[in-house]
C-alpha cells in the first residue's frame, strides 16, 4: 500500500521522511554492511544509502517539484530551485558502523520545517519553523524547552579545524571559564542539537565552515532556533555563509559563558 503525502504540510513531510529513514537505519542495524569510501577516513554504509532512498521517496511523493541535496546522492533537481530539502540520512555513521546507537536522521526544508529522528530512541524532534516539539509513539507531542540545568555541553572534536590555530574545539576543554561551569560530552552526531533544544544538553559547540546550508546541521539549527535557543557562529555572529562554526546554547547566559572561550584570537 502506498502512502500519499501530497496534501500534507511541509512539517508532516519532514517528519515522514525522517521516520522513513529511521526505519531503514534501525532495520539494518547490526548487519554486515558494505562501505563506500569517501576519503580522509570517512565512509558511507548501505544503511546511509538506503535511508536516503527512503527519504527521497517520501519527498518525491509529496513535493515532486522540489530540489533535494542529500549527503550521499548530492544535488537532485534544479540547483536554483525556490525550495530545497537538505537530507542527512544517517548522522553518526562511524558510531553506527561499530554498533553504537547514537545516530540521527535529519530532514529539513531550507529556511522552513525540519525533523530529526532518533532511530533507536523512537523519538522525532520537529519544527514547523515557529515552534518545536518532540513526538514519541504512544504519547502526546511535547514542546521542546531548552534549559542549562544539566550543564552538559557536547563538543565536536572531529576534524577539519578551519579556525585553527585561533580556535580549536578541543581547546575549549582546557578553558577555565568552561570547566568552571560545564561538563563536556562527545556523541559525534547532530542528535546533540536536538538534545539542546529539548533541554537535555546546555549547549553544543563545533568548528567548521559554512554550516547554514549543511545537510548535517540544517535540521538541528532549525529546531534550536524554534525552541528559543541562542544560535551563532563561534565568533558570536549570526549563522550564514560567512560564519565559522556553531554554538547552540540553551539561553543567553550559557551562550555568553561559551563565547569567552570560543572567540578566535
Amino acid at each position: 500500500m502506498t502512502t500519499s503525502y501530497a496534501s500534507s504540510h511541509d512539517v508532516d513531510v519532514a517528519i515522514a521522511g525522517a521516520r522513513a529513514g529511521a526505519d531503514v537505519v534501525r532495520m539494518l542495524y547490526g548487519l554486515r554492511l558494505a562501505r563506500v569510501d569517501k576519503g580522509a577516513g570517512d565512509f558511507a554504509t548501505t544503511a546511509d544509502i538506503e535511508s536516503e532512498k527512503a527519504i527521497l521517496d517520501v519527498i518525491r511523493a509529496a513535493r515532486p517539484d522540489d530540489a533535494v541535496l542529500g549527503e550521499e546522492g548530492g544535488q537532485r533537481g534544479a540547483a536554483g530551485a525556490a525550495r530545497q530539502w537538505l537530507v542527512d540520512p544517517l548522522c553518526g555513521t562511524l558510531n553506527y558502523a561499530v554498533g553504537t546507537m547514537l545516530v540521527a536522521v535529519n530532514v529539513a526544508l531550507r529556511e522552513g520545517p525540519a525533523a530529526v529522528a532518533d532511530p533507536f530512541g523512537g523519538e522525532v524532534f520537529f519544527t514547523d519553523g515557529e515552534t518545536a516539539w518532540v513526538r514519541q509513539d504512544g504519547a502526546d507531542d511535547a514542546p521542546l524547552r531548552p534549559t542549562p540545568a544539566t550543564r552538559l555541553v557536547d563538543v565536536n572534536l572531529d576534524p577539519p579545524f578551519p579556525s585553527a590555530p585561533g580556535f580549536r574545539t578541543v581547546d575549549l576543554l582546557a578553558h577555565p571559564g568552561f570547566t568552571g561551569h560545564f561538563r563536556p560530552r562527545v556523541v559525534s552526531t547532530t542528535l546533540a542539537l536536538a538534545w539542546v533544544a529539548a533541554g537535555r544538553r546546555a549547549a553544543y559547540v563545533t568548528d567548521g565552515g559554512d554550516l547554514s546550508g549543511s545537510v548535517h546541521f540544517a535540521a538541528g539549527i532549525a529546531l534550536c532556533r524554534a525552541a528559543g535557543c541562542v544560535v551563532t557562529g563561534i565568533d558570536g555572529a549570526p549563522i550564514d555563509e560567512t560564519t565559522r562554526g556553531l554554538v547552540a546554547a540553551s539561553d543567553a547566559e550559557t551562550h555568553e559563558l561559551l563565547m569567552s572561550g570560543t572567540r578566535p584570537v
